[in-house]
Formats: structure tokens, sequence, C-alpha cells
């Protein structure tokens, strides 16, 4: 089997890993493809900013603080053999619960398991049973909402639908509403309806005023009653998810914490609960197993001390990603090589965006098109550490595809996403160094790829078998209208987050710089205007998805759809990913740190 860098020699100097067929796709996707409508680029003045290397300033970055956490940890596969049969225990016990039934009120309790499921991050167990359930029960939704006046109840099930893609008319909410066209007031003092109508609110597309008008009451209402006489274990949920609502939290990110709330709850199912607690210990120890894995590699590649601080050191927070995109075990292969890529992303991104020069990166694009290892030594000395590191990276994927597959393992619809990545740094390089003024258009389509979501998407079908690999290449290549909009979301949450941090090490290129520029508006407007623009979006993706569900496989979709929600997660709170400290270093904590105890029924720490 030849390898990646053989290949790329045989092609030539042009995209050279790549086959000729693939090489003419590519080709259809220069950079400004990427525009929907036609832009222009105003050009203020050029400035050299090919600084001596020994005379530029940077902003340092600390080393981590996980260092050899993960590796002194103790791992022993046993634990996992021990886990696994008490889950198999109980797995029939709650397969049970889905038997399907033809009483309507039977079709209501299993929709409302369903959610339970999906809540406490154990539905992967049951994907057959929730689809012939969830099938069957669409067939006779009307009986089954029929006379149903529990606003928890028509919520949720609302929720359940529209989140595995059955367009469930949000019409069922009006029996809500008084004469005067209003919630009705009395609704308020219904605390778990509220936060489910306020959940099923999430899932709405433009042209449903009322579920605008749902996320309006619920929420002023809600915030109230978080600081009111609820019980302490409901008022945290209500903060967490007027914080971040669960449809755009990771779904065991999700999990992590409504285990805990699910065991508050007077009225549980104890063999539901043992359940997920064994299915999260089990999750974790496949992580844990990762993240051993990962830090080794990462300390192997030793860039800390190859290459001046002015990257980011975020091993662990990759992986964080990697769970995101997939949690579930048999994604452990994909979730290793994706933390891997995702590191690469982020080292080649500090190098173009935070140390090199605009004529530094145009040569390291130029080395990436053209992926031959000899071009590399034309390269400053610390690019050519950067360049090696790219060609390691994707060589040692490649190289652990064909292990875990035993065939040929096709990563060139990966490449093509990271080269056409590449092309954006150096439009962003020229931006900000020389100082070209693109017009906030055009800047969101080309930021809109900068901000990695089709390079993310792209590596993320990695971990996938290799029909669905070839299939979401395919799919991502056509520049599908969810991930377009996924992608604008995630470069204004991305901006908005990092704007001080961005004006503040003088880089300019930020979409809140630009609109305030072109616009003559403040901050504090900008940010306005961001937020509702942002809202649009997820409106936009919600009516996506609902189009496209049934063309286009679950396997497929979710990479995309959990991508997105890597944008909430970072930047609900700033840049998390820059800088980690608080809401993301918790994150990391819940997941791979605190340690979910089945027998005891609690977090200790590991």
């Amino acid at each position: 089997m030849e390898t990646l860098t053989s290949l790329g020699q045989k092609c030539g100097t042009q995209v050279s890993l790549l086959s000729p067929n693939v090489v003419r796709k590519l080709s259809r996707f220069p950079l400004t493809s990427f525009a929907r409508k036609p832009t222009k680029q105003v050009c203020l003045k050029t400035t050299d900013c090919d600084l001596d290397e020994s005379k530029r300033t940077f902003n340092k970055f600390p080393r981590s603080d996980w260092g050899d956490h993960f590796l002194r940890l103790p791992f022993n596969v046993s634990d996992m053999d021990a886990v696994t049969r008490e889950m198999n225990a109980l797995k029939p016990t709650i397969r049970k619960m889905l038997m399907y039934s033809q009483d309507v009120e039977e079709t209501k309790k299993r929709i409302l398991l369903i959610y339970s499921l999906v809540a406490l991050g154990v539905a992967y167990h049951f994907e057959d049973e929730i689809d012939d359930n969830l099938k069957q029960g669409f067939e006779k939704i009307e009986t089954i909402m029929a006379g149903e006046n529990d606003l928890s109840t028509v919520s949720v099930m609302f929720w359940v639908f529209r989140t595995y893609g059955y367009n469930l008319s949000s019409d069922v909410f009006r029996r809500f509403k008084g004469e005067d066209g209003k919630f009705e007031e009395c609704l308020r003092e219904d605390v778990k309806g509220l936060i489910s109508l306020y959940e099923a609110a999430q899932l709405g597309t433009s042209t449903e005023d009322i579920l605008d008008e749902a996320m309006s009451f619920a929420s002023s209402h809600l915030e109230c009653l978080a600081g009111g006489t609820c019980p302490p274990h409901i008022s945290r949920l209500i903060k967490n998810e007027l914080y971040m609502p669960q449809h755009h939290n990771c779904d065991i990110l999700f999990a992590s914490e409504y285990i805990w709330f699910y065991e508050q709850e007077d009225v549980h199912n104890k063999v539901l609960l043992e359940f997920a607690k064994l299915n999260f210990k089990f999750l974790q120890l496949h992580w844990i197993h990762e993240l051993k894995i990962l830090t080794k590699w990462w300390n192997d590649q030793d860039l800390l001390s190859k290459l001046p601080p002015y990257f980011r050191d975020r091993m662990v927070e990759c992986h964080l990603y990697g769970v995101i995109m997939y949690f579930e075990p048999k994604y452990s292969f994909g979730r290793t090589i994706l933390a891997k890529l995702l590191v690469l992303l982020t080292v080649v991104d500090d190098t173009c965006d935070r140390y090199g020069s605009v004529p530094e990166v145009a040569k390291l694009l130029d080395c990436v098109e053209r992926w031959d290892p000899d071009l590399g030594e034309s390269l400053p000395d610390y690019m050519k550490t950067v360049f090696k590191f790219t060609l390691d990276v994707f060589e040692d994927c490649e190289r652990a595809g064909r292990c875990e597959e035993g065939q040929s393992f096709n990563v060139e619809g990966a490449l093509a996403e990271f080269k056409i990545l590449q092309r954006t740094h150096l439009s962003f390089a020229e931006w900000a160094a020389a100082e070209k003024v693109p017009t906030v258009e055009e800047y969101l389509e080309v930021g809109g790829v900068a901000v990695t979501m089709y390079a993310t998407i792209a590596l993320g079908f990695l971990g996938l078998g290799p029909r669905a690999r070839e299939q979401g290449y395919e799919w991502l290549k056509s520049r599908p209208k969810l991930v377009h909009d996924l992608a604008t979301k995630g470069r204004l949450m991305n901006d908005m987050g990092g704007f001080k941090d961005d004006i503040g090490r003088g880089f300019i290129a930020n979409a809140v710089n630009y609109y305030m520029k072109e616009n003559g508006a403040t901050e504090e407007e900008t940010y306005k205007e961001f937020h509702k623009i942002v809202r649009d979006l997820e409106k936009s993706v919600n009516l996506e998805f609902l189009k496209i569900n049934k063309g286009v496989p679950r396997e497929i979709l979710s990479r995309a759809i959990n991508c997105g929600k890597m944008i909430d997660v970072t930047y609900r709170s700033g840049d998390g990913y820059t800088r980690p400290k608080g809401k993301f270093t918790e994150y990391v904590e819940s997941l791979f740190v605190d340690h979910m105890d089945a027998s005891l029924k609690h977090l200790v720490p590991v």
C-alpha cells in the first residue's frame, strides 16, 4: 500500500495527493465558490508584513493544565467487561418497556420514555426500537394528541418527534392559548411544562411564530422561577436550560447533568437510572483509554519544545470535541483520529493567525496544496516543523484507518476540505496584515469556512464506515445549506466570543469589527444584531434538517448537527477554546474527571 507521501509525489505539483478525478471535483470549489451572492473587496493599502522572526511579537500561550493527568490514571479492561455484563443484564427490562402497543396512552408513555433515553445518554442502545415506535406513533399522531392538555407531555412529544426528523406541526401548542391569542397565564405555575415548552421552542423554524411566542413566554417565567421556591434540582435544571438549551447542547454533556437531576426526582425508574449510570461509567472508561493514547501521542510530537509558544495546547479539549462529534463506544477510532486532526487544525490556524507573516502563510499554503515533503525545505524553520507535522498527522490517520478497516482508507475528501481551509488562512492573513477590507458578506462566506465547520465535519466522516464516509464526502461537496448556516453561525459566535482577544493582539479580521465600520454601529448594536442573525440561522438549520432528514443518512447528518453543537459548547461564554478556564474546563471535568459510581449513586472524584 502506498503512503500519502508517495501518492502525493506521483500526482505532481497540483493538489497532489488526490486522484485526477478528485482533483477535477475539488477544482470546482475554489475559495470564492462559497459565496452565494457576488461580493466585492475594497483594498485600502498594503504593508510589508514579512518581519524577521526574531523581531516579531506574539501572545504566549501556557502549556495545558492537564499535562500527563490521564496518562497516569489506572485502566483495566476487566472493569469494562464487568460494567458490560451489568448493562446487558438490565437491557431486556428496558427493551420490554419499548415494546409496541396499539393503546394510545401506552404509546404516549413510550414516546416520553424515548425522551428519557435520549436525556440520559442511552438511546443509542435501542435505536431500532425507537425508530419503530416513532414511525408507528407518527402515523396516528392526531389520535395521540387528541384531548392531550398536559403542557409537558405535548412539549416533550413535540421535541422527540422533531429531534428525530418528524415534522410534527407546531399547531399542537394552540390548545394552550386563551381567547386573547396569548399563552394562558395559569401555565406559569407549571414548572416542568414551561421547561419542556422552552425546549420545544428551540426547534422552531422561521415561519412558526407560535414557537417564538412560546420561547418568550417560557423563558420570562423560568427566569423568575429559577430564583424562587423551586426545589434545588429543578432550579439548577432551569438555570442550565436558560444558559444552553438541550437542543444546542452535546447529548452526553447534557446527560452527565441530567442523570443527577433524574435521580433527585421523586418518581423515577430505578432500572433506567442504574442503566444510565453504568452506561456513563462504561463511556468514561473508553474516553480515558483514548486520552491515555492521545496524551502519549502528543508528548511524542514534542511540538511544545520545537515551536515558539504561540499556539494553543489543547489536546484534551480536542478530544472533548471528538466526544461531541460522536460519544458512543463504536466511534472510538473516529474520536481518536479526529482529536489528532483537530490538534493539527489548531496548530496551523495559530501559525497563520498569530505568528506567520503573509508571505510565510502563502508559502505554507503552496506546500500544503502540492503535498510534497521536499517543498518544505523552502519554509522557515518553524514552518518546516508545522508542515512536517501536517504530513505526519494525515499519514498517521491514513495508516491507522487501513489497520482499522483492513483495506484502503480514503482520506481524500477530508484532505480536500483541509486544503480549502488553508486558503482561508491566507485571506485572513492578508485582511489582518495588509488591511484589505472585505464586505461583511464576503467575510462571513470565507470566514464560515475558516471557522473549520466544513473541515471538521469532513474529518468526522473518517470515523464512519467506508460507505457512509463516501456518501458524507459527496453530500458535503454539494455545499448543503444546513452546513453553510451552521458555519455562518459559528463564525459569528466565534468572532463575538473572541473580539476582545483579536483586537487586543491587533488582529482586525473580525466580523464585529467589520460590521461596526461598514454600518457605523456601536459594539452593543453589533452584538444585538448578530444575536438576531444567529437565532435566524438556528431556525434555518431546523428547517433544513426536517427537509433533508429522510434523504441523508442519520449517521452523516448527525455529524453536521453535532459539529454545530461544538459551537454552542465553545462560545456560550466567550471563547472557551482559547480561554478554557471556566465552563469549558467544567465540561472536561464532568466527562473525563468526575466518576459516576453506579452503586453509590453519586459523583465522586477519580
